[in-house]
């Protein structure tokens, strides 16, 4: 297979061109057919003005596109708000009171996935979290302790967003299905920057966003949900797009649609499925595998090149173990991604770490360009 030309694909970014950007853990950077899918929706708003017929057209398209992008069957996709829409609507089809009432959670997980499973305590939900081991991460051995014949379901991140670390998330389904348990994995901070087969991986369910990795906006989420489970699964948070036939309009009673739709709520985010529908196809052009290589070795380069000046990341070395994000320990976090900001490279910082965080329109003059200005900076970081 033909090796993408990222130089080309990169001059598809415009900011790239003005700022060294490293922020794609928090908001990837814009690409001009996805510009063009803004532009498109307020034209077709200004031509023909309630187009439902072509918004729900679009609503579908993102649901095939998710499906491609995760090996699954469209059937097996609802398209959200959010994640946090996604789970909640999960956690209203599950109940608590048996025997099975644990979910076991990581103490890597973003607030999200963290609180809406404590939320369920008032349901009997039982919620733990699998603490890190000495050297910082959580292997299988840390969620051996914890996931038993009292757990309903595992809920995990798939990378980390506070430290870049990649959990194993096959060898977790393995250990929690022995277990009759069920998985979910958060795949917001992978999605797009890692190859994801949920039929290779087996997980259950599976929950993500457009606004990071894939290449699209905000205020649009998925929920995977495999497609033998389905039928069992009632949602209570429901609306009329979650229904049967949503054309309908029947008020009599919830006829939720037999696949995951019955997920979803109401009126979908229009112009959110035309941007995404445009990141979504691009990236699938490039192909998530070489998107993903191309990653690895950007953010090995740069992990190397802070080791040489002094100041090591704290995400994991191993590829197998790491995402698209490179997270480095400093005093001042706050402070230290402004004084990288005034030097036009953007990059988020979480708890005490800088984060950098990688895509595929990155390249090696991105991290020369981060390197140096660390190196510049360590000494008023040390202060």
């Amino acid at each position: 297979m033909t090796s993408p030309d990222f130089k080309a694909l990169r001059r598809e970014f415009p900011l790239l061109s003005r700022k060294t950007y490293l922020n794609s853990g928090s908001y990837c950077a814009l690409a001009n057919s996805v510009k063009d899918a803004f532009n498109q929706y307020m034209e077709d708003r200004l031509l023909v003005g309630a187009n439902w017929d072509v918004w729900v057209m679009k609503n579908e398209a993102v649901r095939g596109s998710v499906a491609q992008l995760l090996h699954a069957l469209p059937d097996e996709i609802a398209v959200t708000a959010s994640a946090s829409a996604g789970i909640n609507a999960l956690a209203s089809a599950l109940e608590f009171g048996g025997e099975r009432n644990k979910v076991v959670i990581s103490d890597f997980e973003f607030p999200t996935n963290a609180q809406i499973w404590h939320a369920q305590e008032k349901k009997g939900a039982q919620v733990v979290h699998v603490p890190r081991a000495a050297d910082g991460y959580i292997g299988l051995e840390q969620f051996d302790k914890l996931i038993d014949e009292r757990t309903q379901l595992v809920a995990v991140t798939q990378v980390c967003f506070r430290n870049g670390a990649r959990l194993d998330i096959a060898g977790i389904t393995r250990m929690a299905h022995a277990r009759g348990a069920k998985m979910l994995v958060d795949t917001y901070q992978a999605a797009g920057g890692v190859e994801i087969d949920v039929k290779a991986l087996n997980v259950d369910f599976a929950v993500g966003g457009l606004l990071k990795y894939l290449l699209g906006t905000a205020g649009l989420g998925f929920l995977y949900a495999r497609r033998e489970l389905i039928p069992a699964l009632l949602p209570t948070n429901s609306g009329w797009f979650a229904q049967e036939n949503i054309t309908a309009m029947d008020i009599s009673a919830n006829r939720p649609s037999p696949t995951a739709r019955r997920f979803e709520a109401g009126t979908p985010a229009v112009v959110n499925c035309y941007a995404s529908e445009a990141g979504l196809k691009f990236l699938l052009e490039v192909g998530v595998p070489a998107a993903e290589a191309r990653i690895q070795q950007l953010t090995r380069q740069c992990m190397d090149a802070l080791e040489e000046i002094g100041w090591p990341a704290i995400t994991p070395r191993a590829d197998e173990r790491r995402g698209p994000t490179v997270a480095i320990p400093a005093r001042d976090a706050s402070g230290l991604t402004a004084k990288l900001l005034a030097r036009d490279i953007v990059t988020s910082y979480r708890d005490n770490c800088i984060r950098a965080s990688f895509h595929f329109y990155n390249n090696e003059d991105d991290v020369g360009a981060f390197i140096a200005a660390m190196r510049e900076l360590r000494s008023t970081d040390r202060e």
